[in-house]
């Protein structure tokens, strides 16, 4: 997958073997007048088992059945994840720290007919208040064929790249600042998904309601509606890198007073570079939010990532973020306004953390600190964070730009 750890050069394999068959050689007993020279066989035999790391063995971790020839039953999952973590933060207000889990949610996906993947997952409260808080998504969909799926019911809206990257597999103790900002959530859906040569789309129309009342969510009408397109096209080897996606997202919101999902913006554009080469990632992404009673915001959001060894990883990220209304841009809901970051016209933030992964994505241990400053004050944030889930991917880190053929199910 691109982005991840290092594997060994093939320069060095057979290197290693003669290094090796040159080690037994020399501990074989032999006498003058019968050395012979051991059979290739001889010396694989005598080499040590490959090990197999923990994120291999759990690489499908939640499969409770797979069997592509049944026409009944194909695939049969439980998934679900965890997430806790503790953070210093230090600001104008004082300090405010404090451990929290920030997800846990629990479900069961599977794949029938061969065409038809039904998806429920079940989300907790902040710390466990309340455990039972509603589905984050709830649907289903059916794949008309390798290139076109449609999904219906509660299912989380993709506007931006930084968005759409699941919170299995953020680098970072939270999304970007103008990412949380536009209020982006879990909402009734109908959305289509597919490819067409390089270009992977995913576009849909959405209620503007959210809620713990599934009935009250599909059923409301007066919150309004948005409309969102997304597209990652692969740029292919065209730039020198190993893999390289341009992604761009377009979003149109009904934002009327009875909304509680997209009700900043009516409109928003975002476009996006994703480069990966060998151990390292970069991400360049900006994003506008436009129409807006508070005034229009624009955002870069740049994120580099590099693999030092085969479970550790340093992630560093920068963010720049303006808008034409003194008090247009909204800092972070958590730890930067509890500790007194304002609102104001232009935001900076800079985050460097190492990551390790246990198990790759499936469980990790993260750390970071990150500096925040908004309308002439300052906001320093410490975090510590253990990741861990279960369950089917949803395309890796980068997801939409390696959609397996036939499985097009993309959860968050």
């Amino acid at each position: 997958m691109p982005g991840q750890p290092p594997t060994t050069s093939p320069l060095f394999r057979p290197l290693g073997g003669l290094f090796i068959a040159v080690l037994l050689i020399g501990a074989t007993p032999v006498s003058a007048g019968d050395i012979t020279t051991p059979r290739s066989a001889d010396i694989i035999s005598s080499l040590p088992a490959p090990t197999t790391s923990l994120g291999e063995k759990w690489e499908n971790l939640g499969r409770l059945y797979q069997n592509d020839s049944n026409p009944v039953l194909q695939e049969l999952w439980l998934l679900g994840r965890y997430h806790g973590q503790y953070h210093w933060s230090d600001g104008p207000s004082g300090r405010d720290e404090g451990f929290e889990t920030r997800r846990h949610r629990v479900g069961i996906q599977t794949r029938l007919f061969e065409k038809l993947t039904l998806h429920a997952q079940m989300v907790s409260g902040s710390d466990f208040e309340p455990f039972y808080n509603g589905f984050t998504e709830l649907w289903a969909q059916w794949a008309f064929s390798k290139q076109v799926a449609l999904t219906i019911g509660q299912q989380k809206h993709r506007f931006t790249h930084d968005r759409n990257v699941s919170s299995r597999y953020i680098h970072y103790l939270e999304r970007s600042m103008m990412t949380n900002m536009v209020g982006a959530d879990y909402t009734p859906a109908v959305t289509l998904l597919g490819r067409i040569d390089k270009l992977t789309y995913y576009t849909g129309l959405f209620t503007n309601a959210t809620g713990t009342d599934m009935g009250a969510a599909f059923t409301d009408f007066n919150s309004g509606y948005s409309f969102l397109a997304t597209g990652y096209y692969d740029l292919g080897k065209s730039l020198g890198t190993d893999t390289a996606n341009l992604a761009f997202s377009y979003l149109q919101s009904d934002a009327n007073e009875n909304a509680t999902n997209l009700n900043r913006f009516n409109n928003g554009v975002s476009a996006a570079l994703i480069l990966t080469q060998g151990s390292g990632a970069l991400v360049t992404e900006v994003t506008a939010g436009l129409g807006s009673q508070d005034g229009d915001a624009v955002a870069l959001n740049f994120q580099p990532s590099y693999f030092i060894t085969d479970n550790l990883q340093i992630v560093g990220r920068y963010q720049l973020a303006g808008s034409n209304n003194p008090e247009g841009l909204k800092a972070q809901r958590r730890y930067e306004r509890p500790a007194g970051l304002p609102s104001g016209d232009l935001y900076q933030a800079a985050y460097v953390g190492l990551n390790y992964h246990i198990a790759k994505h499936r469980l990790k241990l993260m750390t970071g600190l990150e500096y925040a400053t908004m309308g002439g004050e300052e906001v320093w944030t410490a975090s510590t964070m253990i990741r861990f889930f279960f369950g089917p991917h949803s395309g890796g880190p980068f997801p939409m730009n390696q959609m397996c053929e036939g499985h097009f199910f993309h959860h968050d």
